[in-house]
């Protein structure tokens, strides 16, 4: 799955998963607990090397602590791969 265009959709939807606990109050914060672990290994598996080591652990806090979910982490990861790192690298 080393796709960019893939990695982004891919990522969207997840990002997306990450939001729906605002969707349902109170079950948001059980849902987060499960999503929070799910999420990191998804990213540790998207992303190879420190990059995904790193972006596991963000995920991981950013799902855990209660009202960070608005943050797009996987989107986030892409633009750092895919976009950033590419003008530093030129």
């Amino acid at each position: 799955m080393r796709n960019k265009y893939t990695l982004l959709i891919v990522g969207i939807f997840f990002d997306l998963i990450g939001m729906l606990s605002f969707v349902v109050p109170g079950v948001g914060e059980f849902s987060d607990v499960i999503w929070a672990p799910v999420s990191a290994f998804l990213i540790y598996k998207m992303y190879k090397g420190t990059e995904g080591k790193i972006g596991g652990l963000v995920t991981f806090v950013d799902e855990i602590i209660p009202g960070l979910d608005v943050i797009p982490t996987f989107t986030l990861m892409w633009i750092y791969n895919f976009i950033i790192k590419k003008e530093n690298n030129n």
